[in-house]
């Protein structure tokens, strides 16, 4: 144990091999639903549903491990939404690409994911983003991911004359929801060690004693075979032959780049992990993207990015890599376990998305709102996440607006060079998802 102590700096980081467990645990819990979602949203592809629930447990654990071992960070990797729906709904149904091609897609650009990383050049960009936007993404994260969970707890719906609107406060499960927000911030405010998993575990029990959540049938079941999707990606690259499949593998390359680069500093930036406006390590943490990703698109299941579901485990105090590699192995034994985590509802983890939120939001103190010419792009990102729904078009929206502003305020030389060619690249990125 004193090895692991000492591999992981437990002690320097002020934290304990139980403190970690818990930290993975919780991270697990809180995006364990990717496991039965991402089945059924690449299963509308035509996919095996089994064969993706298995790549999906594999490519999350093998990315999540190396997360942990090589970048020492508590992040955690897996299939990441949003991509996945682009991948079923957008190019396999909207443009009628077969998903063994798509697949291959994704195989393509998950090797060129592995490239830039290997020369840093990921690394780079992500270290000259400045401090403010940084700051911004942190925070937008947060309130996309308490969206998410107001939400998925059925407090608020979707509104054809005002787009959301508060939902049905008498719904059963929205009180179960409710039931396990109050507890949550109850045990947060009381300062209580691991408030947002005891909150989980009381939801859930609560869940049960009503009768809204219904106990599994079975404990152990054998894990679906990947014979299905396995090395389809692989040997279906010769069909990417068209323009419009070439776009299709940039598209994959942009949304996880930065879905990926965006969760990380954000979650970095929560954790206290950043140093001097950098991200320690980033080069090691950004392969453990790109090898999950390669490993997901052999297999046979959409790419991987970090999630923000890990700040639910960094908020319960994991600080070190040891909490990736206990979410890695939860995975794993998910395998054989899967009845169990029909336990673990929406309803469930909606109060612990709903409470990070709020710790996340917090960073939204140290953005300098006095220059309008930071403040204006920092807000697009923040508001723009939400909003769209989406990480990587929030980031957009506030990189295109940052390098004007400065130029407006004659600031042009304080740009980095690198901020310019990516505002360039985000107009490119919206106009081609805007088709």
């Amino acid at each position: 144990m004193s090895t692991i102590a000492h591999y992981f700096k437990l002690d320097e980081l002020n934290t304990s091999v139980r403190t970690e467990f818990i930290a993975g645990l919780t991270t697990f819990v809180s995006m364990a639903y990717i496991l039965f979602v991402n089945p059924t949203v690449l299963g509308a592809a035509g996919m095996d549903k089994g064969a993706v629930f298995t790549a999906t447990a594999i490519a999350s654990a093998v990315a999540t491990i190396f997360m942990g071992v090589v970048a020492l960070y508590p992040i955690a990797i897996a299939p990441g939404l949003g991509v996945n729906a682009f991948f079923a709904y957008s190019v396999v149904i909207g443009m009628g690409v077969k998903w063994e091609t798509a697949m291959a897609g994704v195989f393509v650009a998950a090797l060129i994911f592995l490239v830039l990383t290997f020369f840093k050049i990921r690394e780079k960009i992500i270290n000259i983003i400045p401090q403010n936007l940084k700051l911004a993404i942190a925070s937008g994260i947060g309130l996309f991911i308490a969206f998410i969970g107001l939400h998925d707890a059925g407090l608020i719906v979707a509104n054809k004359d005002t787009m959301v609107s508060l939902g049905h406060l008498s719904s059963p499960t929205s009180l179960l929801s409710i039931f396990g927000i109050i507890v949550t911030f109850i045990l947060i405010s009381r300062k209580t060690p691991a408030a947002i998993f005891i909150g989980m575990v009381l939801t859930s029990l609560a869940g049960i004693l009503t009768g809204l959540i219904k106990l599994p049938s079975a404990i152990i079941s054998p894990a679906p075979s990947l014979a299905p999707t396995f090395g389809a990606g692989v040997m279906h690259v010769g069909d990417i032959n068209s323009l419009q499949l070439v776009t299709v593998v940039i598209t994959f390359l942009i949304v996880t780049f930065f879905d990926t680069a965006g969760t990380m500093i954000g979650l970095a930036t929560q954790a206290g992990f950043m140093k001097n406006n950098e991200m320690p390590r980033a080069g090691r943490a950004l392969m453990a993207d790109a090898v999950g990703m390669t490993v997901g698109a052999v297999i046979g299941t959409s790419p991987t990015s970090a999630y923000v579901e890990s700040s639910s485990g960094i908020a319960v105090g994991g600080r070190s890599g040891l909490t990736s590699v206990f979410t890695g192995i939860f995975f794993l034994f998910a395998l054989l376990f899967s009845p169990l985590l029909s336990v673990v509802t929406s309803q469930v983890t909606a109060p612990a998305l709903v409470v990070v939120g709020v710790l996340m939001a917090k960073n939204l103190r140290l953005i300098d709102w006095e220059d309008l010419a930071i403040a204006a792009p920092a807000f697009l990102i923040v508001i723009g996440m939400p909003l769209t729904y989406s990480i990587s078009d929030g980031i957009a929206l506030g990189f295109i607006l940052y390098p004007i502003t400065m130029i407006a305020t004659g600031r042009i030389k304080k740009v980095h060079p690198l901020m310019y060619v990516l505002a360039i690249m985000f107009i490119a990125f919206l106009m081609i998802i805007a088709h």
